[in-house]
């Protein structure tokens, strides 16, 4: 028999589209009305009720400068949360896989971070996630695994790809940071290689620990922005280079957050392929969720 799964934030982007991938399978779908993770009884109902072989925690805090205004509610999602999810596999015998960040990095190195180096966060949001991490890893050290990933995009929510997408339509000129270099990561391809670690983990085939689920490559915001144009069929010269330190943001980002992905050999798993290539794949598919959410403005104006 398939493992059930039970994905925590369901509703979110990647959630939808692990959600998606796994139709037909055994899986427990909750976003944050189904479950609070937060709330230490739900998520323990939660885990007893359903049984679930393998939990995926797709619910999280990812706005970085709002949590430097809301640090203690950040810490409660990213951290607490992550603790009751992980205490309530543990009891149920259960795997969990939990989705990390590149932001537990600094910033500082100039080539891809592998797994096991040295965390060392610069804001409030890369240190709730790193925080989260060592929960995983010290409840779980048999059964917890940590995803780390990056600039996600999807087709569903907010995002910086349908961002680009549609100021094209409605700016002439767009300024874009050029000074922070990571790699863009297509949800769609997450999800496919959460669910292959899931399924290697049932089997035993893959240790658990920390994986890097990025797309490999690596660009900046800018170099990011200027492909959406040329995809878009408008020019890429008026995506505008402009400093971190011009947009003055709240939270300070890592200037460099590119990941290495060396131990996924250990779990028989390919890579998630080329950034750029993934952002050709899933620009049809980005364009129809635009286009329907424009639609749906116009609808309720």
């Amino acid at each position: 028999m398939k493992p059930l799964w039970l994905i925590a934030g369901a509703g979110g982007m990647l959630g939808r589209h692990l959600t998606g991938q796994l139709a037909g399978q055994r899986v427990v779908p909750l976003d944050r009305h189904a479950l609070d993770i937060t709330d230490q009884e739900a998520v323990d109902r939660a885990i007893a009720y359903h049984r679930p072989r393998i939990v995926v925690n797709a619910a999280a805090w990812t706005a970085a400068d709002a949590a430097e205004a809301h640090r203690d509610r950040a810490w409660e999602v990213n951290v607490a949360g992550v603790r009751h999810l992980a205490r309530a596999c543990r009891r149920q015998g259960a795997l969990l896989l939990h989705v990390s960040s590149d932001y537990v990095f600094p910033g500082t190195a100039r080539t891809p971070y592998p797994e096991d180096a040295p965390t060392g966060p610069c804001n409030t949001y890369g240190r709730t996630k790193a925080a989260a991490e060592r929960e995983v890893l010290e409840l779980l050290p048999g059964t917890g695994y940590v995803v780390r990933t990056a600039w996600v995009y999807g087709v569903a929510g907010r995002n910086f790809v349908n961002t680009m997408i549609g100021l094209e339509r409605t700016q002439e000129t767009v300024d874009v940071v050029d000074d922070q270099c990571g790699q863009p990561t297509w949800a769609q391809d997450l999800a496919g290689i959460l669910i292959r670690l899931g399924d290697g983990a049932h089997s035993g085939s893959a240790p658990p620990g920390i994986y890097h689920g990025t797309n490999r490559g690596e660009t900046t915001w800018h170099g990011l922005s200027r492909e959406v144009f040329r995809l878009l069929g408008a020019d890429p010269s008026r995506v505008l280079p402009v400093t971190s330190a011009e947009l003055a943001l709240p939270a300070v980002r890592p200037a460099y957050s590119a990941l290495g992905h060396d131990r996924w050999a250990a779990a028989g798993i390919t890579p998630l392929r080329h950034w750029r290539s993934a952002l050709h794949t899933a620009f049809p598919a980005l364009l129809g969720a635009h286009a329907q959410g424009r639609e749906r403005e116009s609808a309720e104006r």
